[in-house]
C-alpha cells in the first residue's frame, strides 16, 4: 500500500481523489494548495491531511507518492524535487514546458530508481486501446495515413479564472500543449514514430486578449511512410467530440466518442465506450481511474502499464515542433 499526496486541488484533483479512494493499493494521506481553504475542502471531502506548503509534503516520510495536479510551468521543477526526496511521481500533462524540460525528467527519474507517470489517460479508454490493438495486429493492413480533429470552446473567462493560463511562461502553450496534447499522443501511439512534420500555431478569436494560440494544425509524416492531418482549436462554440480516423489498405476505423472499425470485406466492428464521467468535464472520461489504476499495479508488483516519462516526451517533441514550424514555416525534423 503506498501513502499518497495531492498537490495542487483545482478542478482535475478530483479525477485523481476518487481513483485513489477506490484504489486496494494506494491510500490518499495528504492534500496541499496554496489557497487553505481549498486545501481545507479537499481534505475534508476526501478524509486527508491538508497542508499549503508542498516541501512539507516532500520532507514527509510517510508519503510515497506525489500527484502533481499544479499549473504547467511547476511539474518539472516540482517533480524534479520529489523524485529527489524518493517519491514516486505521477504527473498531470503536460509533463514538461520544452523538450529540454522533458530530457531533465527522464533522466532524473532513471538516475532516482523511482518512477514518474504521465497522465494520457485516454490511451486507457476501451476504444483507444481497442484500436490499438486492432493496429498492432495488422488486421488494418499497411497504415496509410489519419487525420485527428480537436474542436473545442475556450473564451476569455476560462483564462481569466486562472490567471497563470494564456501566457506562454507559465502554460507553455495553448490548445496545442493544453487541449490537444492528448490527441497528439493518441496519433502517435497509434502510427509510430513520426519523422517530420510542418504546422502553424495562432490567435484566431481570441487574438490579443492570451499571448498562447487558440488554434494549431500540423501534417505529420511517420516513419512509416503514413502521413496524418492534425487541427486543433478553441474556437469553437461548444466542446465537439474528438475525432480520430485511420486509414489503412484492408479497411478504416474512425473513433469519435465510440470506435467503428469498417473492413474491406464489407465486415464491420463497434467498440462503445464503456464509461463517461458526468458533467461539464464529460470528455474526461474515466481514463483516469483506469490510469492509476495500472500505476499502482504496476508499483505493487503487478502487471500494471506506467506512461513513463520518456514515454510522456514524444507528445512533448511534437508540439515543440509545430512550435518552431510556426516560425520557420518549414518541415521540422523530430529528434
Amino acid at each position: 500500500m503506498k501513502n499518497v499526496a495531492i498537490i495542487g486541488c483545482g478542478a482535475i484533483a478530483k479525477n485523481h481523489a476518487e481513483a485513489l479512494l477506490d484504489s486496494p493499493h494506494a491510500a490518499l494521506t495528504v492534500v496541499c494548495d496554496l489557497l487553505p481553504d481549498r486545501a481545507a475542502k479537499a481534505a475534508a471531502a476526501w478524509k486527508a491531511r491538508a497542508v499549503t506548503d508542498y516541501q512539507a509534503v516532500l520532507a514527509d516520510p510517510g508519503v510515497d507518492v506525489v500527484h502533481l495536479c499544479t499549473p504547467h510551468y511547476l511539474h518539472v521543477p516540482m517533480a524534479l524535487q520529489a523524485l529527489a526526496a524518493g517519491k514516486h511521481v505521477l504527473t498531470e500533462k503536460p509533463m514538461a514546458l520544452t523538450a529540454v524540460e522533458g530530457e531533465q525528467l527522464v533522466k532524473a527519474a532513471r538516475e532516482s530508481g523511482k518512477t514518474v507517470g504521465v497522465c494520457f489517460q485516454n490511451r486507457f479508454n476501451q476504444t483507444a486501446a481497442h484500436l490499438k490493438s486492432v493496429l498492432d495486429s495488422g488486421k488494418l493492413g499497411r497504415i496509410k495515413g489519419a487525420r485527428a480533429f480537436v474542436t473545442w470552446h475556450r473564451d476569455q473567462a476560462y483564462y481569466t479564472a486562472d490567471p497563470w493560463k494564456g501566457t506562454l511562461a507559465q502554460e507553455g502553450g495553448g490548445v496545442l500543449i493544453n487541449q490537444s496534447i492528448h490527441t497528439l499522443d493518441l496519433l502517435q501511439w497509434f502510427l509510430g514514430p513520426v519523422a517530420e512534420l510542418k504546422g502553424t500555431a495562432s490567435q484566431r478569436l481570441l487574438e490579443g486578449l492570451i499571448e498562447v494560440e487558440d488554434t494549431a494544425e500540423a501534417t505529420l509524416r511517420f516513419t512509416s511512410g503514413a502521413t496524418a492531418i492534425f487541427y486543433a482549436t478553441n474556437c469553437h462554440v461548444v466542446d465537439s467530440p474528438i475525432s480520430i480516423d485511420v486509414e489503412g489498405e484492408n479497411g478504416s476505423a474512425r473513433l469519435c466518442e465510440d470506435l467503428t472499425i469498417s473492413y474491406s470485406d464489407g465486415t464491420t466492428e463497434t467498440v462503445q465506450e464503456s464509461g463517461r464521467a458526468a458533467g461539464v468535464k464529460s470528455y474526461w472520461g474515466i481514463g483516469h481511474k483506469l490510469l492509476i489504476d495500472s500505476f499502482y499495479l504496476a508499483l505493487s508488483g503487478g502487471s500494471g502499464k506506467v506512461i513513463d516519462a520518456a514515454e510522456g516526451l514524444k507528445a512533448i517533441r511534437l508540439l515543440e515542433a509545430i512550435y518552431t514550424s510556426e516560425k520557420t514555416r518549414k518541415w521540422e525534423t523530430i529528434g
